[in-house]
């Protein structure tokens, strides 16, 4: 049996793999029209024994260069990850290329302490109801791309709010956040509703909208506010009362993981959120230990791409304490990852060697 100890790195290509949603997505609290997907650097690197890792990853050329030629057991073990720090843009791709290897999943080789089919909730429901600026369609909008997401296997879905932080006046976008809430609770009763207001809210205004959504059975709470101990401290004690089952989930914009471990332990903060590709595969790795001893769970962010949702759920069937996965409808041209499958609000993910996912086109794909 091959290990990887056998290989040396030969080379490492980059190319370009642009992704596509099934509409345009709109407005979040703070930012514009997120349009119908990005462009995405996707890393190759091939040994010399012609074994191939592919991943989302960015890369200076010359610091690619300077990885020829190492041993593949000098940049990463499979029981921790990328272990030389040069190597940690490569992040991804050194999973996918160890896995390949020695024939296992991802989430194999990271224990499998967690199930393969994997609750996952729809992250594209914006503020499409403030679209287009011209006319704008109003809650039909919102309620469309619920209906739509709901046919591709959604059983959960992240409702953008915060409408009054840039967009409305903050009366009119409070309402509107009401509306919007208490509509889809009505129209999907038997489906989990998460909120997002990416720090859109103030302590107090938040507190309003709660209390007009405290029946609504809300999943979780996303950055509702920027995170401070003391409002987040009055926030659990306003749940604690009106909302006992709702989560606080933290940790997407700028994490300070340590202060946000400290508010876990604290009962401040339930859910780390800190990106998969931002933060890290290997640092997540590395942290959910910590994570389980705080009280926390872990549901990485994987917005943008939806590669990225796909290798959040290897962590997650890896590592288990993953409460949810982000899912981002569409696809990521010439990347084939027909293993996975979404199903009543469950991704499952293959038993295939690394992340399960081919590149159509390329040699070995």
């Amino acid at each position: 049996m091959e290990t990887l100890h056998d290989h040396c790195i030969a080379r490492i290509e980059s190319t370009q793999v642009p992704c596509r949603y099934p509409r345009e997505v709109g407005l979040n609290a703070r930012l514009g029209v997120h349009g119908t997907g990005p462009v995405s650097s996707l890393c190759r690197v091939i040994t010399d024994r012609g074994a191939e890792g592919r991943g989302l990853a960015r890369i200076a050329p010359e610091d690619a260069a300077a990885l020829i030629g190492r041993r593949l057991d000098e940049l990463f073990d499979p029981a921790v990850g990328v272990t030389a720090p040069e190597a940690l843009p490569l992040d991804l791709p050194l999973h996918d290329l160890a896995g390949v290897i020695l024939g296992r999943p991802v989430y194999a080789l990271m224990g499998h302490r967690g199930r393969v089919d994997v609750p996952c909730y729809d992250g594209a429901i914006y503020m499409d109801d403030l679209l287009p600026a011209e006319a704008p369609r109003g809650l039909a909008a919102v309620l469309e791309n619920c209906a739509a997401d709901y046919a591709l296997g959604y059983r959960a879905f992240k409702l953008k709010i915060g409408r009054g932080q840039r967009w409305m006046s903050p009366e009119d976008g409070l309402r509107r956040d009401i509306e919007v809430t208490r509509a889809v609770r009505e129209v999907y009763p038997e489906c989990d509703i998460l909120v997002d207001a990416n720090d859109g809210y103030t302590c107090a205004g938040f507190f309003d909208y709660l209390d007009a959504v405290a029946d609504c059975d809300l999943f979780w709470i996303e950055e509702p506010f920027p995170e401070n101990r003391d409002d987040l401290r009055r926030l659990r004690e306003c749940l604690t009362r009106r909302s006992p089952n709702t989560r606080i989930a933290d940790g997407e914009s700028r994490p300070d993981v340590p202060q946000l471990l400290e508010l876990a332990r604290e009962g401040l903060v339930d859910v780390l959120i800190m990106d998969i590709v931002g933060y890290g595969f290997t640092p997540w790795r590395a942290v959910m230990p910590e994570i389980v001893a705080a009280g926390a769970l872990a549901a990485p962010h994987t917005w943008g791409d939806p590669l990225k949702t796909r290798y959040a759920g290897h962590l997650a069937a890896g590592l288990g304490h993953v409460l949810t996965l982000e899912g981002v409808p569409g696809c990521t041209e010439r990347v084939d990852w027909s293993g996975y499958r979404l199903d009543a609000g469950r991704l499952s993910v293959p038993d295939l060697p690394g992340f399960g996912m081919g590149l159509v086109g390329a040699s070995g794909a």
